[in-house]
């Protein structure tokens, strides 16, 4: 069975930073993409960023130049650094597993989801 777990939400204050964690387990994903998606209340699930696992990177345009997502493929696990958050980053964060081929902003390419942690950011 494959399963994500995220872990490191929580609440900060504006300008601060955080960092997500997503442990897969059940099959090696060293050789899938890996992705953050976040979704505020009221609002759609939004793309956050993306790994290839070539360690090609994608981010949104909102996160590009504060956040930074990387991968330790020998640990299956994905990290999303958050930095200068700002009261809009405020959402439930999303780890997402196996893109199949297409637009990475695209929810629906994605295979695996976890639970979702939840990111507070005040002003």
């Amino acid at each position: 069975q494959v399963q994500l777990v995220e872990s490191g939400g929580g609440s900060v204050q504006a300008g601060g930073s955080l960092r997500l964690s997503c442990a897969a387990s059940g099959r090696p994903f060293r050789s899938y993409s890996m992705g953050w998606f976040r979704q505020a209340p009221g609002k759609e699930r939004e793309f956050v960023a993306a790994i290839r696992w070539s360690t090609t990177t994608y981010y949104a345009d909102s996160v590009k130049g504060r956040f930074t997502i990387s991968r330790d493929n020998a640990k299956d696990t994905v990290d999303l650094q958050m930095n200068s958050l700002k009261p809009e980053d405020t959402a439930v964060y999303y780890c997402a597993a196996g893109a199949r081929t297409g637009d990475y902003s695209d929810s629906s390419i994605w295979g695996y989801w976890g639970q979702g942690t939840q990111v507070t950011v005040s002003s």
